[in-house]
């Protein structure tokens, strides 16, 4: 299990910045909060997972050097989405115009939008079904592209706004179409 979810409803409704201090105060833990306001609790992930994130991300971020069109996230990266939820996409991008719209302040703390584009990649012990559910909330606050990476499979999810996703068969690669123009993941070196 990668996860846990606790519902604090009942005893308490936290507020965007006692949720940013509980972050703060518990650094060695990984917070999310869902749109209802329950606590999830991200446990670390394996190795293997660990490894393809930091190689997406290397791709996406040697891409935005170049382009200079954006910024780029980790999984780190708490966002609040207008929703209300708390999310940590395992990476993510944020074009250039909306990040430079954001104060010094906002820029500190859990960053008051939805990325334009995320990915999440599937853990062994993650459940694919809320993990979809996930991928449906960024889209449905205003992502614009996103990959639901499932190593297992060899699958990928491509999720457009306001479309059904596309599932794609041990893709070897990724094209970032007009949200990422000119960027390919190159995804022939996690499929072994």
């Amino acid at each position: 299990m990668t996860q846990l979810t606790l519902d604090l409803n009942s005893v308490v409704k936290l507020s965007e910045e006692q949720f940013y201090q509980l972050c703060q105060a518990n650094p060695d833990l990984k917070l999310e909060r869902n749109a209802n306001g329950d606590l999830i609790v991200r446990l670390p992930t394996g190795g293997e997972t660990g490894r393809t994130n930091s190689k997406i991300n290397l791709q996406l971020a040697l891409w935005n050097e170049q382009t200079q069109l954006g910024e780029v996230f980790d999984s780190s990266t708490g966002f609040h989405l207008p929703n209300g939820a708390d999310r940590s996409p395992d990476a993510s991008w944020v074009t250039k115009t909306r990040w430079d719209v954001l104060t010094p302040e906002q820029r500190e703390k859990f960053l008051p939008l939805c990325p334009d584009f995320v990915i999440e990649i599937l853990s062994p012990s993650d459940r694919l079904t809320k993990t979809q559910k996930k991928m449906q909330e960024y889209m449905n606050n205003g992502c614009q592209l996103g990959w639901l990476i499932n190593r297992r499979n060899k699958t990928v999810e491509v999720y457009r706004p306001q479309q059904r996703p596309e599932v794609l068969d041990k893709p070897d690669s990724l094209s970032g179409e007009k949200v990422l123009p000119g960027f390919v993941l190159n995804l022939k070196i996690f499929w072994h």
